[in-house]
C-alpha cells in the first residue's frame, strides 16, 4: 500500500489537543477556522498523496542530472509537479498576504509540509528552503527588496537557497572565505565557492534567489564579520522579471546516499552580483532566522520519513506470513500466521507509533507558540512563546530526526532481508532519512546549543517556565482518574529533566567538557519529557472524547498507545539521566593517538 497521508491526525492534534480555534481572536487565526483547516489538510493529502508520492521511487532511481551548461534537471515528473504545487498556491500558505500569501498560522502550514516530505522529501527540501529564504529577507530586507522578491518568493515562482557551507568550513561559520567587494552603486561583487547547497541549481522555478554569505573586505575575522547577501541567478530587470544571467554558476552535484531527488550543488560564484541584506557584518544572525526555520523543518523530516516508513512496516507485518503465534495459530488456514502477531514485531511497530504520534503533537505545538509569540497581543505570551521555539528548536531538531531513523530502522527490521532490498520502499526511508540528524547543525551540535546557550538565555527563563506550565498542568489535572497514568510519567520525567537540569548548571560551569559529554542524553532526557507533556494531552483530548459519548475506536487506541510510550519507553529518562551524571572524565580520559 502506497503512503496515505494520516489527514485524521493531523485534524485530530489541531481540533481536539491543540485547539486551535480557540486563538481565532488572533490576525493569523481569524480566517482559520477548523472546517476551513480540515478542507485544506484535506485536499493536502489529496495532492501529497496523488501528485508527490508516486514521484518518490522514481526519483530517487532517476536523481538529478548536471548538464554541461551548469543547469540542472531534475527527475522525471518533478516540473509538472512543482508547476502544480504553485498554481495550488501551496507555498504560499503561511506567507504574508501584503506578498501574495494567504497568511495562515504556521502550524497550518506545517501539516501540509509534513505530508508534502512524508510523500516525497526529496521534492519537498525544494520549496521548504524557498520559504526559509522568503523569512530572512522578511526579517532583514529593505523595503525595496521585499517588494521584489518577497511575493516571488512567496509564490514558489522563484526558488531560494541558502549558501553557507565551504569546502574548508561547515559548523564553523567563523572560517568562511567568499568575498565581497562594494561596487560603489549598493551591490557587491562575490566570489567564493560553496558546497552542499540544497536546490542550488534546478529546472522548475524561473529564477533562482541564493542567500550567501560572504565577508565584505576589511570586515573583523569570525562570526563578528560576515554580511548576508542576494544573490539571484538571473538578476531582476527593470520589471522584476528575470534579466541578465549572474555570474553563480553550479559546477555539478554530490553523489549522495538519499535525497538523489534533490539537487545538492557544488557552486560558484564568480564575481557574481549580489546586494546586502539588512546591515554590514550582521548578516550571521539573519541567516540564523533562515536556520531555525529549516531546523524545524528538518525535525518535521524526522516525523515524516518515520510515518513514512511505519505505514509501509505495518502493511508489510499484515501481510507478510512466517511462523506461528506463541499463543496459538492466527490463521489456521494458512501455512502460516502473519508476522505481525509476533511481539517482537508489535514492539518495533509500537515503538514506531508512540514515537510518531507523540513527535508529531510536540513539533504542532512548538510551532504553535511560534505563532503566539507572532501574532498574540499579549506581551507575556508573546515572550514566553519566542522563549519556548528558542528552547525546543534544538530539541525538535535533534531529537525528532534521531527517532526519525529509529523507526526507520525498525521498518527495515520489520521487512527482513526484503527491507534491505530496493524492491520495497523502506529503504529508501531510511537512506534519505539519514540527512536529516546531520544538516542545518549535527544533532551533536544541536545538543551542545541546548546545553550551552539554550539553557542559559534569560537566565533560564524558558526552561523554568517549561517546568512551571507541567507542574500546573500535573496539578490541575490531579484528580483525573483516568490520567493518572500519564500524570505519574509526566511527573516522574519532569523531575529527572529537572536534576539534569540542575547537575549541568553545577557540574558545566565547573568542566565545560562535562557539559558536552551530557548533551546529547540531556537532549533526549528532554524529548523525551517534551512527548510525555504531549501524550498527556493528547490522552487528555481522548479522553474527553470518550466520556461524551464517541464510541469510535480512534480515541480508544491513542490512550493505549499514549500508556504503551508511558510504560515501554519513558523510563529511558533514568538511562540517560543517570548517563549524563557520569561527566566527561572517562570520556576524555584516552589520548588522541589511542583512538
Amino acid at each position: 500500500m502506497p503512503y496515505q497521508p494520516p489527514v485524521r491526525e493531523h485534524v485530530f492534534l489541531l481540533r481536539e489537543v491543540l485547539q486551535i480555534e480557540t486563538y481565532a481572536d488572533l490576525p493569523a487565526f481569524a480566517d482559520a477556522s477548523m472546517d476551513v483547516v480540515e478542507q485544506i489538510i484535506e485536499e493536502a493529502g489529496r495532492f501529497t498523496g496523488e501528485v508527490l508520492a508516486p514521484l518518490n521511487r522514481a526519483g530517487d532511481q532517476e536523481g538529478c542530472t548536471w548538464n554541461p551548461d551548469h543547469t540542472v534537471t531534475t527527475p522525471t515528473g518533478f516540473k509538472a509537479a512543482y508547476a502544480q504545487l504553485v498554481e495550488g498556491g501551496w507555498p504560499a500558505l503561511g506567507a504574508e498576504p501584503a506578498y501574495g500569501g494567504q497568511g495562515l498560522p504556521h502550524v497550518v502550514n506545517l501539516s501540509f509540509s509534513e505530508m508534502s516530505s512524508s510523500a516525497n522529501m526529496a521534492f519537498s527540501m525544494y520549496p521548504g528552503l524557498t520559504h526559509g529564504a522568503y523569512s530572512a529577507i522578511l526579517n532583514g530586507g529593505s523595503d525595496a527588496q521585499k517588494a521584489l522578491y518577497l511575493p516571488k518568493l512567496a509564490s514558489g515562482q522563484w526558488g531560494g537557497t541558502m549558501n553557507l557551507t565551504e569546502p574548508h568550513c561547515g559548523t564553523d561559520l567563523g572560517l568562511l572565505r567568499t568575498k565581497a567587494v562594494p561596487q560603489g552603486d549598493g551591490s557587491y561583487r562575490i566570489t567564493g565557492g560553496k558546497i552542499w547547497i540544497s536546490g542550488g541549481e534546478h529546472d522548475m522555478a524561473e529564477n533562482i534567489v541564493h542567500l550567501v554569505l560572504a565577508r565584505i573586505e576589511g570586515a573583523p575575522e569570525g562570526t563578528r564579520g560576515i554580511s548576508l547577501f542576494i544573490v539571484p541567478k538571473f538578476i531582476p530587470d527593470a520589471e522584476g522579471k528575470p534579466g541578465a544571467r549572474n555570474s553563480v554558476y553550479c559546477d555539478g552535484l554530490e553523489e549522495k546516499m538519499g535525497i538523489h531527488g534533490n539537487a545538492t550543488c557544488v557552486i560558484r560564484h564568480e564575481e557574481s552580483t549580489g546586494w546586502l541584506v539588512g546591515e554590514e557584518n550582521k548578516g550571521l544572525s539573519l541567516m540564523f532566522v533562515m536556520m531555525n526555520e529549516a531546523r524545524i523543518g528538518v525535525g518535521l523530516q524526522g516525523v515524516a520519513q518515520a510515518e513514512a516508513a511505519y505505514q509501509a512496516a505495518a502493511t508489510f507485518a499484515k501481510e507478510r506470513l512466517q511462523g506461528r503465534s506463541l499463543t496459538g495459530p492466527k490463521n489456521p488456514d494458512g501455512p502460516a500466521d502473519p508476522i505481525i502477531v509476533h511481539p517482537d514485531v508489535r514492539r518495533m511497530l509500537m515503538d514506531s507509533r508512540a514515537l510518531i504520534e507523540g513527535g508529531r503533537a510536540f513539533l504542532f505545538w512548538t510551532a504553535l507558540q511560534g505563532d503566539l509569540a507572532h501574532a498574540s497581543p499579549d506581551e507575556a505570551v508573546r515572550q514566553k512563546g519566542a522563549d519556548y521555539m528558542a528552547l525546543m528548536t534544538p530539541v525538535v531538531k535533534g531529537y525528532l530526526t534521531d527517532k526519525g531513523l529509529q523507526v526507520c530502522s525498525n521498518a527495515v527490521q520489520v521487512h527482513g532481508g526484503s527491507g534491505f532490498t530496493e524492491h520495497f520502499p523502506v529503504s529508501q526511508y531510511m537512506r534519505d532519512v539519514r540527512i536529516a540528524l546531520i544538516y542545518e547543525g549535527t544533532n551533536g551540535v544541536q545538543a551542545l546549543d541546548l546545553v550551552g546557550r539554550k539553557l542559559a538565555a534569560q537566565g533560564g527563563r524558558a526552561v523554568m517556565s517549561f517546568f512551571a506550565e507541567i507542574d500546573a498542568f500535573v496539578e490541575a489535572n490531579g484528580a483525573d482518574a483516568d490520567l493518572k497514568p500519564f500524570l505519574d510519567g509526566l511527573a516522574g520525567a519532569k523531575a529527572q529533566l529537572q536534576e539534569a537540569t540542575m547537575w549541568l548548571m553545577q557540574n558545566g560551569l565547573m568542566n565545560p567538557d562535562n557539559a558536552g559529554a551530557a548533551s546529547t542524553d540531556y537532549m533526549h532526557l528532554f524529548g523525551l519529557t517534551a512527548l510525555a507533556y504531549m501524550w498527556a494531552l493528547i490522552a487528555q483530548a481522548a479522553n474527553a472524547k470518550i466520556a461524551a459519548g464517541d464510541t469510535d475506536p480512534f480515541y480508544a487506541s491513542k490512550l493505549v498507545v499514549g500508556r504503551y510510550f508511558v510504560e515501554r519507553l519513558l523510563p529511558d529518562t533514568g538511562a540517560h539521566l543517570a548517563k549524563l551524571k557520569t561527566g566527561s572524565e572517562l570520556m576524555m580520559a584516552l589520548p588522541a593517538e589511542a583512538f
